[in-house]
């Protein structure tokens, strides 16, 4: 049986008797009981403070909005907000409320997701100012072996994309944080409570366990394995799925001929995936209200999919077929980058100049290359 951090934390008690503790964490923030990290800490220790990531620590919040100071309604613990307009940062006020942090959010392998980030800008955060930091670490669902895409560059970094990451990195949470405090001088007083039972080459239904959305935009393992690739069409004018009930495996717009689209996808027999031909109507987010016509992706082998390759093979088609219609979304938020070079790390996936063979031999030279940087933080074995 996997067994997460959270689970073992009867082991390591020590660590946290006598401090007053903080913790970030989210719903995805459980023990294989269902019981909350926030009632375990609670009931065992001196929780003092709890940190709120994007979606807030209950999971009450919407996709990008904001977290305001409230009290807990069950513990009455104060909850301070990472996801605040000005920043997304511990400030000298919470870190005085604490001894030391604790980190325990369900992570998906996936450099784009913002959670990896509150974790990192709170361990810098926590070395800063000489606070301990703790990751219970958690089993990567995607396989802590595979890695995909390209290596971030400088000059894109943000909120999606803080670190040197491929698009999908085959790390754990905890593995992730050992390889920042090294790679970047951090020196913090970091440490990693490890799963137990976890071979690095499982992929989630290898565990045995019930998916637990770590977003309700991810509700379902095959969503978190699409993710990877899909995620790509937030930066354009595509509906990547919000507002549907398969956000990231469903994607359209109004101007897309499902059938047409679904035969050419087809045609390209791309390991471990099918695409069906659908038409729907998003409640949220692009083209809310109008009916869109598009492709649902079905898994058929967990172990082949290349989602990185499937969402790029995806969007190139868009663009060859629908040239006239399909746009990249501008630069928003003051950045001097249109969001999908933020997503994807540089500035090759708009490039008209770029062909898709260029694009995906290039990721397969970077994704070797962190595959072979990344194993000296390896905490599980094969």
């Amino acid at each position: 049986m996997v067994l997460n951090g959270i689970d073992c934390i009867e082991e390591h008690e020590n660590l946290f008797k006598g401090k007053r503790i903080g913790l970030i964490t989210s719903p995805s923030g459980i023990n294989a009981k269902f019981d909350s990290t926030i009632h375990i800490l609670h009931s065992k220790f001196q929780l003092a403070a709890l940190f709120s990531p994007e979606h807030g620590v209950r999971g009450n919040i919407a996709a990008g909005g904001l977290v305001d100071t409230y009290n807990d309604p069950y513990t009455n613990v104060p909850v301070y907000s990472l996801y605040r307009k000005d920043s997304k940062r511990l400030t000298d006020e919470m870190l005085d409320c604490v001894d030391l942090v604790v980190y325990d959010i369900q992570d998906v392998g996936t450099r784009y997701f913002t959670f990896i980030y509150t974790m990192l800008y709170a361990l810098e955060d926590c070395a800063k100012h000489g606070k301990e930091f703790v990751v219970l670490d958690r089993a990567n669902p995607l396989n802590g072996v595979t890695v995909e895409g390209n290596i971030l560059k400088d000059g894109f970094r943000s909120f999606v994309g803080a670190y040197p990451l491929c698009m999908r990195y085959g790390l754990t949470i905890g593995e992730f944080a050992k390889m920042a405090n090294q790679q970047e001088n951090l020196h913090a007083d970091l440490t990693v409570i490890p799963c137990k039972g976890w071979n690095r080459n499982w992929i989630f239904p290898d565990y045995n366990k019930v998916w637990v959305p770590p977003t309700m935009g991810i509700a379902r393992f095959e969503t978190a394995l699409l993710y990877p690739g899909t995620c790509l069409f937030e930066g354009t004018n595509i509906s990547e799925g919000r507002g549907t009930t398969a956000p990231f495996e469903m994607i359209g717009a109004p101007f897309i001929d499902a059938q047409l689209l679904a035969n050419e996808m087809n045609a390209k027999k791309l390991a471990g995936v099918v695409f069906r031909p659908v038409y729907f109507i998003p409640t949220a987010s692009k083209f809310m209200g109008e009916q869109c016509g598009g492709v649902q992706i079905h898994v058929t082998d967990v172990r082949k999919v290349q989602s990185v390759s499937v969402g790029v093979e995806l969007l190139y088609e868009m663009r060859r077929l629908y040239g006239e219609q399909f746009e990249f979304l501008p630069p928003y938020q003051g950045s001097t980058h249109c969001f999908v070079e933020l997503l994807s790390g540089d500035n090759q996936i708009d490039n008209p100049s770029v062909s898709k063979e260029e694009l995906l031999y290039q990721y397969q030279k970077e994704s070797k290359s962190f595959e072979q940087m990344k194993q000296e933080f390896h905490l599980y074995e094969s």
